[in-house]
């Protein structure tokens, strides 16, 4: 029971910084489904919000268009049938000339129903 946990983390660069973001669920087997929601303070500067989730042997992106200081505060990504594995999960704010703003990541497992990680 130990090895099912999936890692929640709500992920802050900081005091002040433009965007958090947090990932769930806590408990989840392989195929697994990932929501990813980022915070996003409300900036002119702000234009792509990307997410990255990459494993040794598996990847998937997302990346949404933010319209600045008018784009929702809230985005939501679902990464669908996760196989199992450790991944890194990567959220990029990036401006106009596509110059990272903010990043946030956190390290999440997904476990085989069986129990093992393979």
């Amino acid at each position: 029971m130990f090895g099912i946990l999936l890692t929640t983390a709500t992920l802050r660069a900081g005091a002040g910084e433009p965007m958090t973001v947090r990932v769930s669920p806590a408990v989840a087997f392989a195929p697994a489904t990932l929501i990813v929601r980022t915070n996003i303070e409300a900036d002119a500067r702000n234009r792509t919000v990307e997410i990255v989730a990459e494993s040794l042997a598996f990847y998937r992106s997302s990346e949404v268009q933010l319209d600045g200081d008018r784009a929702p505060r809230t985005s939501t990504f679902e990464f669908r049938s996760m196989p199992p594995g450790t991944y890194d999960v990567k959220a990029t704010l990036r401006d106009a000339s596509g110059q990272a703003r903010a990043q946030v990541r956190s390290t999440v497992n997904v476990i085989a129903a069986g129990g093992s990680d393979r």
